[in-house]
């Protein structure tokens, strides 16, 4: 068993498939098959049932997935402690967000990062839950993750380094509701119409929580993608309870921003696993967890 192989059989996972697997390492179908036999070979087990193109891991394969990534980062930690001597001119950094935190605070955290160490590549990776980021940086599939919580998180799991705390606000457009308002009490959003994230995301269990209060409003429109939240807003569909992440991006876009009363907050923290870090997961959290206006 060497490393390389370990990699093509994640890639394999990962892609959904051999052929994509193939085409996103640049080496042929039939080389990466032969890796994946002499694998399974020297584990002596089947990892993927084959099923005409398809490869369906079976519960060997399933059982290697977290060993596999560990190694791979193991490996990956080991070259880039080598690139610290050279002081990180070069390497990589694999950063798991969830959409409004990939608009602030990682915008910014990435930005000053990248000003201090230009040979570092910073892959964003998109997870829409809490729970996602957690399993990702657990699991060893990123190193670093940011999430909001409705609560500090817990350090069972992953190494939590708290960030500060994002407020609720309401995205309006230019010609919606409370007109000349720079606020608005959470109660006034009965009747209205509003655009909310999918299960699991703070900006939901916000909503999902005035309407255990009582507060009769309807949801216009259920969105994963948050690209769509501000066209959405803009074309009228409804007003949308986002963080404060939002707030420049929605006043760029010529709509109205309002402080949502009593002030509700999400905390944000970047998790990593426990244990050493590579010299680059290193840097980005010594600078996130530095940064004055965090």
């Amino acid at each position: 068993m060497d490393i390389r192989q370990l990699e093509y059989f994640l890639a394999i996972v990962d892609r959904g498939g051999f052929n994509r697997a193939s085409s996103a390492l640049y080496v042929s179908q039939p080389s990466l098959s032969q890796a994946v036999r002499a694998l399974e070979r020297d584990l002596g087990s089947e990892l993927f049932h084959r099923i005409g193109r398809r490869a369906v891991l079976t519960e060997a394969g399933r059982a290697l997935i977290e060993p596999a990534r560990e190694a791979v980062r193991s490996l990956e930690t080991a070259r880039a402690s080598v690139a610290a001597v050279h002081e990180l001119r070069e390497g990589r950094l694999d950063v798991a967000s969830m959409p409004s935190q990939a608009v602030e605070p990682l915008t910014s955290l990435v930005s000053g990062f990248s000003r201090r160490y230009p040979g570092v590549s910073v892959v964003i990776k998109a997870a829409f839950t809490s729970r996602d980021v957690i399993d990702m940086v657990r699991t060893g599939a990123v190193e670093l993750g940011l999430l909001a919580s409705s609560g500090p998180v817990s350090d069972k799991e992953v190494a939590s380094h708290p960030l500060g705390r994002q407020r609720f606000v309401l995205a309006v457009p230019a010609d919606g509701p409370f007109a000349g308002r720079t606020s608005v009490h959470c109660r006034e959003l009965a009747g209205q119409r509003l655009i909310v994230g999918q299960s699991g995301t703070g900006m939901r269990a916000y909503v999902d929580v005035l309407q255990e209060q009582g507060i009769e409003l309807t949801v216009a429109a259920e969105t994963e993608h948050r690209v769509s939240l501000m066209p959405l807003v803009l074309a009228g569909v409804g007003l949308a309870v986002v963080t404060d992440a939002w707030r420049d991006v929605v006043r760029r876009l010529g709509a109205r921003v309002l402080d949502i009363e009593p002030e509700a907050t999400l905390d944000i923290a970047l998790v990593s696993r426990r244990g050493i870090l590579s010299p680059a997961a290193a840097a980005f959290v010594r600078a996130a967890t530095a940064a004055p206006d965090r």
